[in-house]
């Protein structure tokens, strides 16, 4: 899913809260499955890792998302596996 169909999602969810149509729970997990869904689905190199302490973060290897990962939340030597 692209950035632009990634908001239009999140863009309905929100009118839908606005309107009365759905709860805010139900809002948010809308909100949540699109972003995750745009987060895991990228074309080129870029790929969606998860640490083994549950952190999810974008990256090119695995080397780059454990930088990554380390960096957010300072883990000495975070664990990472491709996100599938």
């Amino acid at each position: 899913m692209d950035r632009i169909a990634t908001l239009r999602r999140i863009e309905g969810a929100l009118s839908a809260l606005e309107a009365g149509e759905v709860d805010l729970e139900t809002c948010e997990r809308q909100i949540r499955a699109a972003v995750r869904t745009f987060a895991t689905e990228f074309d080129g190199e870029l790929s969606a890792y998860r640490s083994d302490e549950g952190t999810i973060v974008v990256a090119a290897s695995e080397r780059e998302a454990r930088d990554r990962i380390r960096a957010l939340t300072d883990a000495d030597a975070p664990t990472v596996r491709p996100l599938e």
